[in-house]
């Protein structure tokens, strides 16, 4: 099945979330973004697709100063009031945002994004997200790795959504690029009924030269 991920698909989607194994709805941040940016000075940071705000909210605590734009105003809403308990708002600025069309005015000290699929063929937003690194800066992905036999977060991933490390590490330019990490990995994180569920994931971070 296609799906089309725009606004009215996000919308839907939030609305009728519930509860899942990723860091979509309250849950902790994904584990990556600590194992990948924990050594990295905090600087300014942005999360592209940034759901319910755990991964924003975490870098948050860490001292960035962290944008975080989604397409969906029921995610940001969400995000916004997971972040009004913590000790650290002011350093969190919400944007909702069409990803395949919203630019920043700025370039970031970190990019990243968490299964983030926007309406445009998902490799191109990776390239998107890329150009809004500022030289020396980080940019860290975590996808999906579509499988044949993927159950995915509470649903297949569709392949559209998906890519692989050399995929992704393809496109950034090497003379431009330093690749860090290019890994596939599976956990197995449990969702709220107790089910554990196989995700299987893409983790790429690399440092702009310049």
């Amino acid at each position: 099945m296609t799906h089309e991920f725009d606004k009215d698909y996000w919308e839907r989607h939030w609305q009728g979330r519930a509860g899942g194994p990723g860091s979509m709805d309250g849950n902790p941040p994904n584990p990556y973004l600590a194992s990948e940016t924990g050594a990295l000075t905090p600087g300014t940071a942005l999360d592209a697709g940034c759901g319910s705000g755990a991964e924003a909210i975490w870098l948050a605590s860490r001292g960035w100063h962290v944008t975080a734009a989604d397409i969906s105003s029921e995610a940001l809403a969400r995000a916004a009031e997971r972040a009004r308990s913590t000790s650290t708002p002011e350093r969190l600025r919400w944007v909702e945002a069409d990803l395949s069309v919203w630019s920043p005015d700025t370039r970031f000290d970190l990019v990243t994004t968490h299964y983030a699929h926007p309406a445009m063929p998902q490799l191109e937003f990776y390239d998107r997200i890329a150009g809004w690194v500022a030289p020396g800066g980080t940019l860290l992905i975590v996808g999906h790795l579509h499988t044949p036999d993927a159950t995915g977060h509470a649903h297949h991933p569709p392949a559209e959504a998906s890519a692989t490390p050399a995929a992704i590490t393809a496109r950034l330019d090497h003379t431009q690029w330093t690749i860090a990490t290019a890994e596939e990995h599976l956990r197995t994180p449990t969702a709220p009924d107790g089910r554990t569920v196989p995700l299987h994931d893409v983790v790429v971070r690399a440092t702009r030269l310049h």
